[in-house]
């Protein structure tokens, strides 16, 4: 989809350009806030099972102490930044990049761990890892919360696993079957206006 390739490319360099100043006050303040860098660099699962490096603002300590399941909010090593950042969904930012890189989309199947993707049934993982995953999506604002829900939960990662993950498939599946560029406009608005309200 052409189309969609030079939307994600001018939309994420415009908004590149509008949010640096941002971007670069936030990058501060994670600074100033705890020790390490202001990036978070983790490895990932692309389009057609391709690993590539996702970019996030930092929002949890660099001090290698062992917390509970990764997914667990609130953690005990996010910051005090991370805690404003997670909730604001502003850590996300960074993602702008992998979408000029052609690693990303703006709208598309959220990219998850390698051991996730091992839990997705063949057939699934076929054609979900067939689109370029995307910085939000249906699950993404229907989970906008998944941290705080999962806390609460005695095994967090089991229960992601076992109940939030097969939800998030489902939309995916759901994504993949009726894509279309104004199905991501809508998408998109959703997105800003939930995160607005």
């Amino acid at each position: 989809m052409k189309l969609k390739r030079c939307f994600d490319l001018l939309a994420a360099l415009i908004g590149l350009c509008l949010l640096a100043p941002l971007m670069l006050l936030i990058a501060c303040w994670i600074r100033f806030d705890s020790p390490g860098p202001a990036l978070f660099v983790q490895q990932r699962v692309g389009r057609h099972g391709v690993p590539f490096s996702i970019f996030k603002f930092r929002t949890m300590a660099c001090d290698g102490a062992a917390g509970s399941a990764p997914r667990m909010w609130p953690h005990p090593r996010i910051t005090r930044a991370g805690h404003w950042l997670r909730r604001t969904k502003l850590d996300e930012l960074p993602q702008l990049v992998n979408v000029v890189l052609g690693q990303m989309s703006l709208v598309g199947p959220r990219p998850e761990l390698a051991r996730y993707v091992a839990c997705y049934p063949g057939a699934v993982r076929d054609k979900v890892l067939s689109v370029p995953p995307g910085i939000t999506e249906w699950s993404s604002i229907q989970y906008r919360d998944e941290g705080s829900l999962l806390a609460t939960e005695a095994d967090p990662e089991r229960t992601y696993i076992e109940t939030v993950l097969p939800v998030k498939l489902a939309f995916y599946q759901r994504y993949v079957d009726q894509r279309s560029f104004w199905m991501d406009l809508r998408i998109l608005a959703r997105t800003l206006s939930t995160l607005w309200r």
